[in-house]
């Protein structure tokens, strides 16, 4: 990718060949092909960069069929709300009272409307409740409704052995006590579950402090600061860095945290296009000259926000180019690692690490522990001066309770273990295996046919799916046989753009992996969601006349024919 001027941007410094464009990013900061971080640290190399091209997209059918279908289902909203209008049919949703008729409306937005109308058709795909730790294997209770999905009920069966393609448990390190987690334990005993205190007063302890510097150790940075809840890490603290009189360049995809912390900010909030870094130089260029609106004097400050891997596309940053801009333009970078951190670069230190910068290219990091780390919480780290100024500011710091002694207990633990200071649990080798699970995942879902988004380097496996009704049907019929995964439709994603989220964990094995991906080839086939390339997978014919509402005609369509 290159920006207006065909300059060509890597490790963080513009060059000026014209042969880059799409390529894969060098870095100044590697020899013999091993990055500087990962030959101090003698660990393994990742032999390659993620490669940044444009997704391929299906037919035009398929967009012109999902919007038939929202259209549809809209009109049948109308008419629908027309008769609970009436009485003539039961409204379950939120209403406006009788006595405040008069009042601006508080339940008829279009997302409102949505959510009763359309999603609650589907609703059943989501919010199951898992009784079982995250690990390969995990246990749902099965629930049922008796009102089309505006309550539910559970059977008190419970669904075991279902193969999880949905956790964020990256690292494997989510599961039932071992002997890894002594410490853990010896932790409960001492200091028990809750602070009672806020981190300012007296909810400070010196297991937060051992996190904080083996936190900052980990990312090669002076300081951290560890915080409760991971949403939190981000909307209570974008914040403090940035006010009236700034400017916030937010890439158009970022988690709804960043979004909310950016709104808290009193800032000017400019979206650019997702992973595009033309639009964000033509952004910064336009702020520098024009400065703020009406009055056009300077802007204070200019802040860019990104992700390491953004949750919904399984997509990584264009971390080098976004770093050549900003210091190109002197504006500042705050990059939100919360599926990253963990899992990804040669020794799992995140995008930074993978693309071989120096640790002062990015001015504020942040992620959470919840993911690779197997707890709660997230972190604040950079430069002293930094971490110091937020421990003073957060808005955590102030009024929300200190992150619980067992939790802090359990990300060290995970740190140590990535670190490679517990060696019998397999750091590495799980950083390694995970990367081999992605690549072997997503290079056989391209095979079959889907339009696969995300990149090798990613967790996230993206499935599109496109049309609300695959979807669900997706997600119940994967359900059935046994495995879980997250579907995602709108307002999650944009509204043609329904997908299946697979995530996964260095835990699985080869034959977990294979049993998956033979249900969702026959899957796939039986509702025509393989839009690439364009063609079959070559199994049998997996329908006939039978209604697909028949609970067994999918293990009829799905069976093998007999030699």
């Amino acid at each position: 990718m290159a920006n207006p001027n065909d300059i060509a941007v890597t490790n963080g410094t513009l060059h000026n060949p014209k042969n880059q464009h799409r390529k894969r990013q060098s870095t100044d900061c590697v020899k013999n092909g091993i990055s500087k971080e990962a030959q101090q640290n003698r660990k393994a190399h990742v032999e390659d960069k993620p490669i940044f091209e444009p997704y391929p997209e299906p037919p035009l059918y398929v967009f012109v069929l999902t919007y038939m279908g929202y259209g549809i289902g809209i009109l049948f909203g109308y008419l629908r709300d027309f008769m609970r209008k009436w009485g003539l049919e039961k409204c379950n949703a939120a209403i406006e009272r009788e006595e405040q008729k008069d009042f601006v409306q508080l339940y008829q937005d279009f997302e409102n409307f949505y959510t009763r109308n359309l999603y609650m058709r589907i609703r059943d795909s989501w919010s199951h409740t898992a009784c079982s730790s995250p690990e390969p294997y995990f246990s749902i209770l099965e629930k049922v409704t008796d009102d089309y999905n505006w309550t539910f009920r559970h059977t008190g069966k419970v669904i075991e052995n279902v193969i999880n393609m949905a956790s964020y448990n990256y690292l494997g390190l989510a599961v039932k006590y071992d002997e890894s987690m002594e410490k853990v334990k010896d932790t409960l005993e001492k200091y028990g579950v809750g602070v009672a205190s806020t981190r300012n007063e007296m909810g400070t302890l010196d297991v937060h402090k051992e996190l904080e510097d083996l936190m900052a150790k980990f990312l090669n940075v002076e300081a951290a600061m560890a915080f409760g809840m991971g949403f939190a890490t981000n909307s209570t603290n974008i914040p403090i860095f940035v006010g009236k009189g700034c400017l916030i360049l937010s890439d158009e995809l970022n988690h709804a945290s960043v979004i909310l912390g950016a709104r808290l900010s009193g800032a000017v909030i400019r979206p650019f296009k997702h992973n595009n870094v033309e639009n964000l130089e033509k952004l910064l260029r336009e702020a520098i000259i024009s400065g703020q609106p009406r009055t056009g004097r300077a802007w204070k400050k200019i802040l860019i926000l990104v992700e390491g891997i953004y949750s919904m596309e399984g997509s990584i940053v264009n971390l080098p180019q976004i770093v050549a801009l900003k210091k190109k333009y002197k504006a500042y970078l705050y990059i939100d690692e919360a599926h990253s951190i963990g899992c990804t670069g040669p020794t799992g230190r995140g995008i930074r690490e993978l693309f071989g910068l120096d640790p002062d290219d990015i001015d504020i990091y942040m992620g959470t522990f919840t993911k690779s780390f197997a707890a709660s919480g997230g972190y604040i780290a950079g430069k002293k001066e930094l971490v110091d100024y937020v421990r003073m500011k957060s808005h955590s710091s102030a009024y929300a309770t200190s992150m619980s002694p067992v939790i802090a207990a359990q990300i060290i633990r995970s740190l140590r273990i990535t670190m490679g200071y517990d060696g019998d649990y397999g750091g590495m080798q799980r950083i390694q295996k995970l990367r081999e699970n992605i690549k072997y995942f997503r290079r056989r879902l391209m095979e079959m046919g889907f339009i696969v988004y995300g990149d090798d380097f990613s967790p996230v496996v993206p499935v599109l799916l496109y049309m609300p009704a695959k979807v669900s049907a997706f997600g119940r019929i994967l359900l059935k046989k046994k495995i879980g995964v997250v579907v995602v439709g709108f307002p999650a994603t944009s509204l043609p753009e329904g997908r299946a989220r697979f995530s996964i964990s260095s835990a699985h094995t080869r034959e977990m992996l294979d049993a998956v991906l033979e249900v969702v080839d026959k899957v796939g086939d039986l509702l025509n969601v393989k839009y690439f390339p364009l063609k079959k997978s070559g199994h049998s014919i997996l329908y006939n006349k039978e209604s697909f509402d028949n609970e067994a005609s999918f293990e009829e369509m799905c069976s093998e024919p007999e030699a």
